[in-house]
């Protein structure tokens, strides 16, 4: 349930109201918006029967259940858009963030290059595997922290903020002192010791959609972050595993106004992951734009006939200045700004 204060409530109404949903044996989120704070009382649902205490008390106006299973998520919690803000990246609320870069850091000199060549292009944010976790054991694995030095020397010649995966909770410390936001890949969106992890960071978290994983699972996922008290969380859709074959994924975007519909969290499509084929990012770029999204993350190499992964879908920079032209226009259509 959330308790919902009243506009004139003073700061010692809402120290008192945190202490009685403690007493509830329940768990608060303060949520602080614009005009009014919200306290999310999270646990055990049986304890909503002793409601009257917390509705009697001082500088409340309601209090109400949600009905949703993913609560510090849903809309029903709080209704203002969350917006994420690190370093050159903004996402959310009309504010369209665009991450860019190879799918791994392979050289100081790829990773520079790209990320000058990303920003003289309009992007961002700069992104970039050291840790790869691949199907095979054999297949390149990611620099590791000689990578993520690769990015922090990239952050500082460009000034782009710096996005880049953590796939071990013993990792998070390590990752968080050269990365600006944590990628919490497709194949561990329901790690949920890792999620728990990342809930305990400062850094904004970037929740990838597993490739089997239902929208509800996907919130649930991201429920664990915020629940540890992380409250930056964007949610990735980077297509689910169909019967189809002709591209690497399914890519649904109506999954994109649904869960505007559904979360506060800002929603950022990966049409890089989400088809696998180059010719087909730029137009699904913009067909994400047109759904509403709040960001985009694609992959852009220097040569990507000489990527150690995912050249096959990865925009040379030519190709992603081109993007970026079609991604403006759609973009002033809707009234976003990148």
């Amino acid at each position: 349930m959330i308790v919902v204060m009243r506009r004139d409530a003073k700061e010692q109404d809402i120290e008192h109201m945190i202490e009685q949903v403690q007493s509830l044996g329940l768990k608060p989120h303060v949520l602080r918006g614009t005009e009014r704070t919200v306290i999310a009382a999270i646990g055990d649902e049986r304890a909503a029967a002793s409601v009257g205490v917390l509705e009697s008390g001082p500088g409340v106006d309601e209090v109400l259940p949600v009905l949703a299973p993913y609560k510090l998520a849903s809309v029903e919690t709080k209704s203002e858009k969350t917006v994420i803000r690190v370093g050159s990246l903004t996402i959310g609320n009309g504010r369209l963030g665009v991450i860019a870069g190879p799918c791994s850091v392979e050289s100081e000199e790829q990773i520079v290059s790209t990320a000058r060549a990303i920003k003289a292009s309009g992007a961002t944010a700069l992104r970039g595997g050291a840790f790869k976790p691949r199907t095979s054991p054999y297949s390149f694995q990611g620099l590791k922290e000689k990578g993520l030095q690769m990015l922090a020397i990239a952050r500082e010649e460009t000034g782009l903020a710096v996005v880049t995966e953590v796939v071990a909770a013993e990792d998070i410390e390590l990752v968080a002192e050269y990365a600006d936001v944590l990628q919490i890949g497709a194949r561990n969106m329901q790690n949920y010791r890792l999620l728990e992890a990342v809930g305990r960071s400062p850094c904004p978290v970037l929740l990838k959609r597993g490739p089997s994983a239902t929208v509800d699972e996907l919130l649930l996922a991201a429920e664990y972050i915020l629940d540890g008290g992380n409250q930056q969380v964007m949610l990735c859709e980077r297509g689910i595993r169909t019967f189809e074959a002709h591209t690497r994924f399914t890519l649904p975007l109506a999954t994109v106004p649904y869960l505007q519909g559904k979360t506060h969290l800002p929603i950022v499509v990966d049409p890089s992951h989400g088809t696998g084929h180059t010719p087909l990012v730029p137009a699904m770029c913009r067909a994400a734009i047109a759904a509403g999204a709040d960001g985009l993350i694609l992959e852009v190499h220097p040569n990507p006939e000489k990527a150690l992964s995912d050249g096959y879908q990865s925009l040379t920079f030519a190709q992603f200045e081109e993007t970026m032209k079609g991604c403006r226009r759609v973009a002033d259509a809707m009234d976003v700004k990148i």
